[in-house]
């Protein structure tokens, strides 16, 4: 057995998804929890779930993910979600429980940002809180966008999808839009913030070069705020729109923002953006997301190493990351401050 220096276990932590039809409701009121958020709108994100039978397939994906990482590391994989069960305070509770101590954590964002990272902190923080003295301590690791596993991975979907369509087709990396003022935010004031888009721009890039290709765009998918709010834009669907204008007749989405396919990559993609590429008679496809490459298990591993036989951290990018911290700490004090959202009148 290889060396695991100090730590005892991986906790594998996510968003969350329903798995039937009843948890649709219950889950979405976790996810926007605090938040002020109309039960209209609710109602439309709801519609969205119930075409698929209440069922994400984020929680499927995510077993495929750990089992695939179990298989290739001797540590125990715990699994704990945000917003729906597996709850990570129950987890970090059976932790405790089976006498984990120290233990690391792998979070499914590739990026930073409040939503993208610091809020995963925050989990980690409200976990270890629920189960007070004997918590394990709880180390997440580092941000992995320019990570070359995770770049190889969204490069060959990518180059799969591109088979799949008419030669010139234009390639559309995709991410979760946040509100611009979240993005501002994003990282600390000495970098300037915008550390989640930039990113998103550098994992773009990267992806971009391995294809061989030098023209794409980046934009954005999934807006749930109020009008008044501005995001960060353009939409895919919108984009796609402005695509044809300018006589492009083939488009390949790769949603690079995301680890895995779940509904909002279902929806806003398979669905909303292809049914707008059909309407204008584009050809159209959607990327493969990087989880299900094996390289992803492999990419978390090397990541673990990084902690567990002080292996070498590997990365393409210029463009800073971080996103390692111990105990739900945040990077810094100012790093990633959630934004306050209007109250609604």
């Amino acid at each position: 057995m290889r060396p695991v220096g100090s730590y005892d276990a991986l906790l594998f932590l996510s968003f969350g998804g329903p798995e039937g039809p009843d948890e649709v409701r219950p889950f979405l009121e976790n996810v926007v929890r605090g938040r002020g958020v109309p039960p209209e709108r609710l109602d439309a994100v709801e519609e969205h779930y119930q075409h698929f039978g209440g069922v994400s397939p984020i929680n499927a994906r995510n077993r495929e993910l750990i089992a695939a990482i179990r298989s290739r590391t001797d540590l125990p994989v715990y699994f704990g979600n945000r917003n729906w069960h597996p709850m990570v305070e129950d987890t970090v509770a059976e932790m405790a429980r089976d006498g984990v101590r120290n233990a690391l954590v792998f979070a499914t964002s590739a990026y930073g940002g409040y939503s993208a990272c610091r809020q995963y902190d925050d989990d980690i923080a409200r976990a270890r809180a629920a189960v007070g003295d004997g918590a394990p301590h709880l180390t997440k690791l580092r941000h992995f966008f320019d990570h070359p596993l995770f770049v190889e991975a969204n490069a060959d979907a990518v180059r799969a999808a591109l088979a799949t369509v008419p030669e010139g087709a234009r390639v559309v990396f995709t991410a979760h839009s946040i509100p611009v003022a979240a993005d501002a935010a994003a990282g600390v004031p000495e970098e300037g913030g915008h550390r989640y888009s930039r990113q998103i721009a550098e994992a773009a890039r990267l992806v971009a070069a391995q294809v061989g290709i030098t023209d794409y765009d980046v934009v954005w998918q999934s807006r749930s705020g109020p009008p008044q709010i501005a995001w960060l834009e353009p939409d895919v669907v919108d984009h796609i729109e402005a695509l044809h204008e300018k006589g492009v007749e083939a488009v390949v989405v790769a949603p690079v923002g995301f680890v895995s396919d779940h509904i909002e990559v279902i929806w806003d993609l398979d669905n909303e953006a292809a049914e707008k590429a059909e309407e204008l008679g584009m050809a159209f496809a959607r990327a493969a997301t990087a989880g299900p490459d094996p390289r992803f298990a492999d990419m978390v591993v090397e990541l673990m190493a990084e902690h567990l036989v002080d292996a070498p951290a590997r990365s393409l990018g210029g463009v800073a990351r971080a996103g390692c911290t111990t105990d739900g700490a945040p990077c810094a004090v100012t790093c990633c401050e959630p934004v306050r959202r209007p109250t609604r009148p």
